[in-house]
């Protein structure tokens, strides 16, 4: 009866259904996918989800169309066909654990001009902003994209200009430097650009046949409002992830698809901690602490900069144990933190433009200035402490902005201390100047440092990979660079873009420890990206959720590239929360082997 039972839900949603059995810990399903008109299609997305919604799974299409996907869900899923200038197919369909479906989706065209519209990515969307030139959207790039997409369905809703107005002074409150001229043209270009309008684009994500190889796994986490902003893999295998909004550690098992939840120790701060003074995402940061960025030690400790509270906190994966390391309190912002070859963290400081080191075995904490590079920054770097202080006596009323002297120069009065990395050929710590665009090269041993200028704006979170090139994100130009430190020389690359006139905005990346390929953030166009140095070519892998803000992206010891999407708030993305995300180079063929071996058996 149970095969029966499903042979006839498969054929009311196919056009043909099989059943076979399969191993009990896994359902499988099987198919074409096709748009309207009867094409099959490559790298269409389809998407299962469990039962409670709670996991989804992805893989794309072949040349063929064809598509193979292996789950250990099971009972009542949801399953979607997707794919870019295509309307979704949806269909809900019952399936038990050991059994397998053919399923033929058909993607069909858009029924309306809105509709096509809804489903671009903000990139489309902004691409449509009435600027005059690049130079002056050059701001807007620069300090409107980083905590959120903008032109995603949450924030491109028309608005008064009066509307478009309050919204970037309270971004300005969230560290937005605009000038006040930057800011009045921000404003005017919103407000004629967000019109309700639909928006016409044909996106292309490229035809890449590495996409056929690929799966993308996701445990959705947390609730409406977490933030989670970084993901870090440990020696046990599990992921970790800090609620910078509500002062959390989550940590997911995989294997068994259980999440935990380890809250920071309270301390006497109010909420918002040393920058109580400043507005933040009232509502949606709730903690004193502000966890951002994690590294691993290999005593299985990891440890955390606390953005809000100027301290670091140590987090023991096995027992679970917590402890708090103040700072000086005029390390402001700590920021991104990594583990040297003899277990010493260096860290960035972000607002007070310094640099971090931190000896686990001696619990002692040394804060080093970095390079100012201009006597604009260089009055930045020695006032921001003492506003900051002064400003925490009038709660999130912005004071330290409305006094800035970025009101006239704009975001360049500050370095903004950002990414950091360890060089494995020498051990020499390189910390990334985001405004400033600078990197700044420390001897670990000495402290000596060196400043080189970046060729393109915005260096966010450079990493290294294992032959000492230096790979650096440029979030304000869409470009990748690669720095030699031996030569002083620079290579760079033009990130791709989905349509005309759009721009791409790279947070972070991370180098595969096995293939040296590069992985990057895309984050205004729901994707991620790979370089392959060998032949200097990029594949975009499009992303199962829109609205995909990624941070920090790290390697599970079977390959995987994992991180979490991060937009701020989770309430605006597609799935309405934040997820645990890993993307599988080779997640589709290995479904397809053990698919192959299962009908075998």
């Amino acid at each position: 009866m149970m095969r029966l039972k499903n042979r006839l839900l498969c054929a009311a949603f196919a056009a043909q259904a099989t059943l076979c059995l399969v191993p009990a810990d896994a359902a499988i399903l099987t198919g074409t996918l096709r748009v309207e008109g009867g094409l099959p299609v490559a790298g269409a997305m389809l998407s299962v989800w469990n039962e409670d919604k709670s996991r989804k799974e992805t893989v794309y299409s072949g040349a063929d169309g064809a598509y193979a996907i292996k789950t250990d869900f099971g009972g009542k899923l949801s399953v979607r066909a997707r794919l870019a200038n295509f309307a979704d197919a949806d269909v809900e369909l019952q399936i038990g654990a050991g059994e397998a479906q053919t399923l033929d989706l058909t993607m069909p065209h858009f029924a309306s001009p809105d509709a096509l519209s809804e489903a671009l990515t903000a990139s489309a969307h902004t691409a449509v902003l009435p600027w005059k030139d690049g130079q002056e959207r050059a701001p807007f790039v620069s300090q409107c994209n980083y905590c959120h997409q903008v032109g995603n369905a949450l924030t491109r809703v028309p608005r008064p200009a009066s509307e478009w107005r309050a919204t970037v002074d309270r971004m300005q409150g969230y560290f937005a430097m605009l000038s006040g001229g930057e800011a009045d043209i921000v404003v005017d270009r919103l407000h004629k650009g967000f019109d309700g309008t639909p928006v016409k684009a044909t996106l292309d994500y490229g035809d890449a046949p590495e996409l056929a190889h690929a799966k993308v796994e996701q445990w959705m986490v947390g609730d409406s409002g977490s933030f989670i902003h970084d993901t870090d893999v440990g020696a046990d295998d599990k992921l970790y992830g800090t609620d910078e909004g509500n002062d959390l550690v989550w940590v997911l098992d995989r294997k068994t698809a259980t999440i935990d939840r380890y809250p920071l120790p309270k301390v006497d701060l109010p909420r918002g901690g040393r920058f109580a003074g400043m507005t933040l995402p009232i509502g949606i940061f709730t903690g004193q602490h502000g966890p951002h960025s994690m590294a691993e030690t290999k005593d299985g400790r990891f440890w955390i900069t606390n953005a809000l509270s100027s301290s670091l906190t140590s987090f023991d994966s096995a027992t679970k144990e917590m402890k708090l390391y103040p700072l000086s309190n005029d390390a402001l912002y700590p920021h991104t933190i990594r583990a040297d070859g003899e277990g010493i963290l260096w860290f960035t400081i972000n607002a007070s433009n310094q640099l971090g080191r931190f000896d686990p075995k001696t619990e002692k904490a040394e804060i080093f200035k970095l390079p100012s590079h201009g006597f604009w920054r260089w009055i930045s770097d020695q006032m921001l402490p003492t506003v900051f202080r002064a400003s925490s006596w009038f709660p999130e009323k912005n004071l330290p902005l409305a006094i800035s002297h970025h009101k006239f120069f704009g975001h360049t009065v500050v370095a903004s201390a950002y990414g950091i990395d360890v060089d494995p050929t020498d051990g020499s710590i390189w910390a990334m100047q985001l405004y400033d665009n600078f990197i700044v090269r420390i001897d670990a041993k000495t402290h000596e440092m060196t400043s080189y200028p970046t060729p393109h704006g915005g260096p966010r979170r450079g990493r290294f990979d294992k032959n000492g090139m230096l790979w650096i994100p440029s979030f304000d130009d869409g470009v990748l660079m690669r720095f030699d430190p031996r030569t002083v020389t620079w290579e760079n690359y033009k990130l791709p873009v989905l349509a005309a006139d759009e721009y791409e905005v790279p947070y972070a990346l991370a180098v595969h420890p096995a293939t040296g390929d590069i992985w990057i953030t895309a984050n205004a166009s729901d994707r991620i990206l790979r370089f392959i140095p060998a032949e200097k070519r990029f594949i975009s892998y499009p992303s199962p959720s829109r609205v995909t803000v990624l941070r920090d992206l790290v390697f599970t010891q079977d390959g995987r590239v994992c991180n979490s999407i991060s937009n701020l708030p989770a309430y605006g993305t597609e799935d309405g929360l934040d997820s645990f995300t890993c993307f599988d180079p080779d997640g589709g063929d290995k479904d397809r082997a053990a698919i192959a071996a299962a009908k075998i058996r």
